[in-house]
This record gives C-alpha cells, structure tokens and sequence, in this order.
C-alpha cells in the first residue's frame, strides 16, 4: 500500500516526547532488571542455592545475574530484525511488559526449601525473559529518540535513555533499602518478593507512556519512500561489520556498572569487610543520584566536542577510579567507600554511559540501526554480566582479593577505548547521513517495498 513519504523534520514537541518515554520507560524496564542484582548478591543465595557452602551459594547466585546478559544477544537479534521491519514503538511496548511479567514471576517463585533444584530452574528461565525483554529495550528507545531530536542536541536527547537506566537502579536500590533492614525472617520468608511483585504497576504505567508515542520521522520516512530492509542482519554484516564488532567492544564497558552494582556490594557485605547491607546499598543511591545529574551533561558536552573524547573520558577513568573504589571498600572506611563510590559511578562512568546511545546509534542508517545497537550492545553487555561471575572466581576462595577484581575490570575497559579510537567523529554529520561511508553517498538499493 502507498504511504505518503513524511516530511523529516520531527513534529513539535516530539522530541521531549520520545526523550520522556524513553527515561520514564527506561527507568520502569530497569528497576524491574536491577532489584534481581540486588536479591542476587543479598537474598538468592540463602533461599534458592545450597546454604551450607555460602561461597557456592554465592558463586551460583551471581551466575544467575549473569544468564540474563546471555540471553540478551539472543533477544536482540530477534527484536532488533521486528524493530527494522516493523517499527521502533512496537518493541517499547513489548518489552515493557515481557520485563514486568517475568519480574512479577521471580516474586511468586518457590524456595529451594520447598520445591528444590526446580526452584533454581525456574529462576534462570525467568531471568531469561527478563534478558530478553532487557535486549530490545535500550536499542529501541535509543533509536526512537535519536531518531526523534532536532539537529546538534541527538547527544543530549538520546541521553534520556540511560539516565532512565540510572534511574531504574536507584528506585531498585531504594526500595530495597527498607527491605534488606527487616528481620532476616521476614527478609527471607516474604519481604524480599515485595520489589518483584511491584513490578506490574511498573509494567501497567510503562504501558500507558508508550502507546501514544508516534513512530519516529526517520524511520516513517524510510519505509514509505524507499521500503524496510527484507533482512537487517544481511545488510548490517555486509555494510556494518566493522561498526558492530566496535559497538562490542565499547559495550564491555557495562562491566563497571555490574562489578560495582552486584560484586562489590557482595564483598563488601562479605565477612572478610563486614560493611553494612543498608550503607552499601545507600553508596549506589548517591551514585545515581549524581548520574542523574551528570550524564546529560557529558552528553551535551559531547554534542558540543564529540563523541569519542568524552567516551574516552568515561572509559579511561573509570579504570583508575574503580581501582580506588574497591580499594576504599577493602579498608571499611564509610567516607571513602560513599565517596569514591560518587565519584567513580556517579561521575566518571557516567561520560561514558550517557554518550553511548548517540555514540553507537550514530555508527548505522535508520534502516539498519535498532539492530546493530541491539545485537553489538548485548553481546558485549553479555560478557560484562558474566565478568561478576569471573569477578568471583579472581577474588579467590575468600573473596577478598579486591585488587585482582580491580584490574580484571580495568582489563575491560581497554576494548572500548580502541573502540573508540577507531570509530568515526559523528556529532556533527546530518542525521540522513549517519551510518554512510561518505555524506551523499547513495544507500544501497536492495530493499522492498512498503
């Protein structure tokens, strides 16, 4: 059927639309993906896994965190494909609520006291879902709201995204604060399946920001004028190749964020430090807090300066700040720990975290994007689920060897720094042209019609 071709200019007021949908939506998805970090590293050890070998207990517990980072490649080849064909709106709802519904089944799930294996197993099938869901999420918010802002602000606007992210973490982290201070019966027996089972109100108002959103110009535009690409993933290998296995290395990145937000909270809680549960999970807090606050402006500064320094800020500095954070843990010094926690999350990951959206999204054409940000992301985001996992096993049978974390971590965050050294500048280049070898070149023809 013929579609009138848009025009490519965003309708008034679209942009803070999709910007809005983006964080509000972004922010329900991840509450609901990190309060499982949380019950991974304080809860699930003790009621799903082997109490009798806390060490295990742990270790397994934490490979669970980590499943749902192996299922999100899976996810994304899937969703970014439909999100191609089909639209980007399309993929915001669905996710929404796939992470609402397998969220509000970890909460109903039975212990290993009274199913047992089968309790595990059901644990990991519903993380599955919960990566699944978490795969098409930021790729598809990402897309619309790139796709959405005006010229010499997609830094700014695509930022939405991941402050939402942030914002997910700290509502996760304070509504778990309460419930890691309950008597540890109640912890166990009913109180940590309170945050899960909040999450069909998360997926009920999710579902109401999203459904009127539009789709976005550039994507309208594309399938009335030229028609969707038949196979995104044929036309990103043959054309983009080199653009994703970037976006996989830049991704790795992310292990800041799980080492801090699930290992470190572990040890610090750990016998061998012996900090409080409440204090730690109020370090993550403030953490997000000022990157709600810093990641849109690293974001506009990029706008202002390119991509690549400020990424390149976040990636390098976090290295060396990460050191000293779980260094400051290793001492059991409350002022270090809250402050060098800020200082490496809030602010310094916080320039690599919110210049990625635009960074990556502006790597590909409209054609092609929801699926080289999907698929390039969450394999790299695979590995840093499971470098908590790793992280784990480096810190030795006690736990306690903090420095090698450290600089398996700092290991990490070297792929993104070549990533990119070796990417294209593209703050400045037109959104129609984003993702072509040269502005002006012709895209290729290999389509179909709408």
């Amino acid at each position: 059927m013929s579609v009138p071709a848009p025009s490519s200019d965003a309708p008034p007021g679209q942009p803070k639309k999709a910007a809005t949908a983006a964080w509000i939506g972004s922010a329900l998805e991840y509450y609901d993906f990190f309060i499982y970090g949380s019950a991974a590293a304080l809860i699930f050890p003790e009621i799903f896994f082997d109490e009798s070998d806390p060490a295990t207990a742990t270790l397994l517990s934490l490979a669970t965190f980590g499943v749902a980072y192996a299922a999100r490649p899976v996810g994304a080849f899937f969703l970014g494909h439909v999100g191609d064909r089909l639209g980007r709106k399309k993929i915001m709802v669905f996710t929404l609520l796939l992470m609402g519904l397998s969220t509000f089944l970890i909460g109903c799930l039975p212990t290993r006291d009274q199913v047992g294996t089968l309790a595990p197993v059901l644990l990991v099938l519903c993380r599955v879902l919960q990566g699944i869901s978490a795969a098409g999420e930021q790729a598809s918010a990402n897309s619309m709201t790139l796709e959405h802002a005006p010229p010499g602000r997609r830094g700014f606007f695509t930022s939405f995204t991941l402050s939402g992210t942030q914002g997910g973490q700290l509502l996760a982290t304070l509504v778990f604060i309460p419930v890691a201070a309950l008597p540890e019966e109640q912890l166990l027996s009913w109180g940590w399946r309170v945050p899960f089972w909040l999450s069909v109100a998360v997926a009920v108002v999710g579902w109401f920001i999203r459904r009127n959103l539009d789709e976005t110009p550039a994507f309208a535009q594309q399938a009335a004028s030229e028609g969707v690409v038949r196979l995104p993933l044929v036309v990103l290998v043959r054309e983009h190749w080199a653009d994703v296995l970037r976006v996989i290395g830049g991704a790795l990145i992310a292990s800041v964020s799980t080492i801090f937000t699930v290992w470190a909270l572990a040890y610090a809680t750990s016998d061998s430090v012996g900090m409080s549960r409440t204090a730690m999970l109020w370090v993550g807090a403030l953490a997000n807090v000022v990157a709600l606050a810093a990641i849109p402006l690293w974001a506009t500064l990029s706008d202002r300066i390119g991509r690549r320094p400020v990424y390149l800020i976040g990636a390098v500095g976090s290295a060396v700040t990460m050191f000293l954070y779980l260094w400051a843990i290793s001492t059991g010094s409350y002022a270090l720990t809250f402050l060098l926690g800020i200082v490496c999350f809030g602010v310094v990951y916080s320039a690599a975290n919110g210049v990625w959206p635009a960074f990556y999204g502006e790597m590909f054409t409209t054609r092609v994007r929801l699926s080289g940000v999907a698929i390039g992301t969450q394999i790299g985001f695979a590995v840093a689920g499971f470098a908590v996992t790793f992280a784990a096993r480096i810190a030795g049978p006690d736990g306690a060897d903090w420095s090698a974390v450290a600089l398996f971590t700092a290991a990490l965050c070297v792929p993104p720094v070549i990533a990119a050294l070796t990417a294209r500048e593209t703050h400045k280049v037109p959104t129609e042209h984003l993702g072509e070898r040269t502005p002006g070149e012709p895209a290729h023809q290999e389509r179909v019609t709408a």
